[in-house]
C-alpha cells in the first residue's frame, strides 16, 4: 500500500490472535512469548485482537507478551467493540477503556467495530458506536477507525456510503469463498474497492480447512512441488491489489515459522499456482462440504452444549474421506457434551453465525449422519 496513513505498517501478514497456543483452558504465555518473538524478529509488526477472543485472555496475553515487553512504536495493535460488550451509548467509552488497560497500552492503531452486518449496524449506530470511535480517534485513543464485516455486499455498501469516514474494512477471503453465494468474499472485496477503502483479510485458510485438503486436492499442489497448503491459500489472499493486510492465526512456533517464511518477503502465486488454486476451487464446489470457520460463536450461546463447529469438522471429514471411518471420533466430540440431536432449534445458533449457516438443519444432517 502507497496510503501514508498506514506507514507504520510492515509487510502484508498479520499476527491473528484468536487462536493462540493454549495449555488446558489457558494461554500458553511462555510459548506465545517465543511467537510474539519470532514474529517481531522476522521484521513483521501487525496483532489483531478481540476482547470475546479466548474469553478476554487474548488481550491480557498480549500486555504480558507484547506491549509490556517491547516499545509502543515497534507493534502495530487492531482491537475491536464486540455487539455482546455493551447495551447503550453509556457503556462503550468504559468498555474501551478496560480494553486499553487489559492490552496495557494508551491507543489502538486501528479500532473495528466487530462484525458488521445488516442487523447488528443498527445496533451500532442506534448507540453511537461509530461516533464514539470517530470522537476518541480525535482525542488520540485511537489512530484508524474501521469494520469487521460479515454480510453482503449490499450491506457493507450501505455501511460505509453512510459512514465514508471508516478507513479500512476487514472481511473472511480465501479461494473457496471468493465466489461463495453467501460469504461472497468477491463481490465485497470489490465493494471494498468502490469505496477507497484498504482491505484487512480474515480467515485466508478459512479456520484451517484449507490445510487439511480432499485427496484430489493435495494431488494437485503435490505436483507443484513448492510450497504448503497453507502458503497457497494466504498468498492467494495477499495478492490482491488492495489488501492491506493478511491475518493468520497461529497456534504454535512451527505455524509461525512456516507462514513467515513466504509472508516476510511476500511474492504473489505464480501463474501455475493460480492454475492450481482454480482447481482445488473447482473441487471444493463439487463436494458440498459445510462452509465453517470455527469461530465458535455459536458454542457459547448454546443452551444444550452442542460443540456445533467440532461436529461439523468431523461431518466434512467424513465428506472429504468417505472411505474412513468417524463415527467413533464423533463419540470423542460429544463427549459430555451435546449430541446433534440434542438441538431444540431454538435458533440462538443462527443469529450470531458470522456465515449465516442454516445451523439447525445441518445439525439434523450430522444426527442423521452419525446417530
Amino acid at each position: 500500500m502507497n496510503n501514508p496513513f498506514f506507514e507504520t505498517i510492515h509487510g502484508k501478514f498479520g499476527f491473528g490472535c484468536m487462536r493462540l497456543p493454549m495449555i488446558g483452558e489457558e494461554v500458553d504465555l511462555p510459548q506465545f512469548e517465543k511467537m510474539v518473538d519470532a514474529f517481531l524478529a522476522s521484521g513483521l509488526n501487525y496483532f489483531d485482537t478481540a476482547h470475546v477472543y479466548i474469553g478476554g485472555q487474548s488481550e491480557t496475553a498480549l500486555r504480558q507478551c507484547l506491549t509490556s515487553r517491547y516499545p509502543r512504536e515497534s507493534y502495530v495493535l487492531t482491537d475491536k467493540l464486540s455487539g455482546s460488550c455493551f447495551e447503550t451509548e453509556a457503556d462503550i467509552r468504559p468498555f474501551f477503556q478496560s480494553q486499553l488497560d487489559a492490552c496495557g497500552v494508551d491507543f489502538f492503531d486501528f479500532y473495528l467495530m466487530h462484525a458488521q452486518n445488516a442487523k447488528n449496524f443498527l445496533k451500532y449506530k442506534a448507540c453511537r458506536a461509530y461516533e464514539t470511535a470517530f470522537e476518541l480517534k480525535r482525542e488520540g485513543k485511537i489512530r484508524h477507525v474501521g469494520i469487521s464485516f460479515h454480510d453482503s455486499a449490499e450491506a457493507l455498501d450501505q455501511i460505509l456510503t453512510e459512514y465514508p469516514e471508516i478507513e479500512a474494512v476487514q472481511i473472511q477471503f480465501n479461494y473457496v469463498d471468493y465466489e461463495d453465494a453467501v460469504v461472497q468474499s468477491r463481490r465485497v472485496y470489490e465493494t471494498a474497492v468502490k469505496h477507497g477503502k484498504p482491505v484487512i483479510v480474515m480467515e485466508p485458510v478459512k479456520g484451517g480447512k484449507l490445510v487439511d485438503l480432499p485427496e484430489e486436492a493435495q494431488r494437485i499442489f503435490d505436483a507443484l512441488q513448492g510450497g504448503s497448503n497453507a502458503s497457497y491459500a494466504i498468498r492467494f489472499a495477499a495478492g490482491f491489489e488492495n489488501m492491506m493486510m493478511v491475518l493468520s492465526g497461529m497456534s504454535t512456533i512451527e505455524q509461525l515459522e512456516e507462514n513467515v517464511s513466504y509472508m516476510a518477503d511476500f511474492r504473489p502465486l505464480s501463474e501455475e499456482e493460480r492454475t492450481a488454486v482454480e482447481q482445488v476451487q473447482r473441487i471444493f464446489r463439487s463436494q458440498g462440504l459445510i462452509p465453517c470457520t470455527a469461530c465458535r460463536y455459536c458454542v457459547d450461546g448454546c443452551p444444550k452444549q452442542i460443540p456445533i463447529p467440532d461436529l461439523f469438522s468431523v461431518m466434512n471429514d467424513r465428506k472429504k474421506f468417505p472411505k474412513s471411518d468417524y463415527s467413533g471420533i464423533y463419540q470423542y466430540r460429544t463427549n459430555g457434551k451435546g449430541k446433534a440431536s440434542d438441538c431444540i432449534r431454538c435458533g440462538a445458533c443462527e443469529r450470531i453465525c458470522p456465515q449465516h449457516l442454516p445451523v439447525r438443519s445441518l445439525l439434523e444432517e450430522v444426527a442423521s449422519c452419525f446417530e
